[in-house]
């Protein structure tokens, strides 16, 4: 299991760096494709066919979305690679809804993704099994409906988690708990003090729930362009003694 890093700009995608969206491959499975903000399918381009992906959303902002309907051009149109069959999207509960109308040809219609997509809402707490990983959602602290993602290879025992987007709350222990790569919100920067609640995490959050979670590695993702990143990062390590990564595009995780 490997964790490329597509975009990991928080909230706009800036020259050089997409918004959000990550890929997790495998050797020998199909993989999954988690968010896909702005500029994500021109970078996925870089590592392999976009058809050849399962698709996952953490929530539905479009900082972390809109590059779906791109994809289903791609997927259903391409003059000679198109999908050849459909692959899974999980996502919240209306996503049929807010991404069919994001690529419906009529103002008030609604695409159905289904010749190329077999949906399934998220429920909180239920494990669902893409190839060989068991992907669990959690419910996140968020304007709408939002999970954060563990991702668990029960051959090697290795765990990505991601927080999607997210405030500082101790419900999301489970989902984080022991992960090998924690990748972690850090849009409010150095601090959210000041900043509207129940939005984002700050450096110093982000690094608190890795430290009570205990996990391997934190990977700070989700900066917003205009702020500090050293500041961002100082702030996590004052939380958290373990390793500290500032998430970059094109950046690749594999377990050691």
């Amino acid at each position: 299991m490997k964790l490329t890093i597509l975009g990991c700009s928080g909230s706009v995608p800036v020259p050089g760096n997409a918004a959000s969206g990550y890929l997790v491959s495998f050797p020998d499975a199909t993989s999954i494709i988690v968010d896909m903000g702005p500029g994500t399918l021109a970078q996925l381009q870089k590592y392999q066919d976009p058809v050849n992906a399962h698709v996952l959303f953490s929530h539905l902002h479009a900082d972390h979305c809109l590059d779906f309907p791109s994809l289903l051009v791609w997927r259903r149109y391409h003059p000679y690679a198109p999908a050849r069959e459909r692959n899974f999207c999980f996502a919240p509960s209306y996503a049929p809804t807010h991404l069919g109308r994001l690529s419906s040809d009529d103002v008030d219609g609604v695409d159905d993704m289904a010749d190329t997509f077999i949906f399934s809402p998220w429920e909180h707490g239920k494990p669902e099994k893409l190839g060989e990983v068991l992907i669990t959602p959690y419910r996140a602290f968020h304007p709408v409906e939002t999970y954060a993602l563990r991702f668990e290879d029960p051959r090697s025992g290795k765990v990505i988690a991601y927080s999607g987007d997210t405030a500082f709350t101790t419900d999301l222990i489970p989902a984080v708990k022991h992960a090998d790569y924690f990748l972690c919100e850090a849009a409010w920067g150095q601090s959210s003090d000041g900043k509207p609640g129940g939005m984002h995490m700050s450096g110093g959050e982000a690094g608190r729930l890795a430290r009570l979670a205990e996990v391997k590695t934190l990977v700070l993702t989700h900066l917003q362009p205009w702020g500090d990143a050293e500041a961002t990062v100082a702030a996590a390590r004052a939380e958290f003694a373990g390793e500290i990564i500032l998430a970059r595009p094109d950046m690749q995780l594999e377990f050691r």
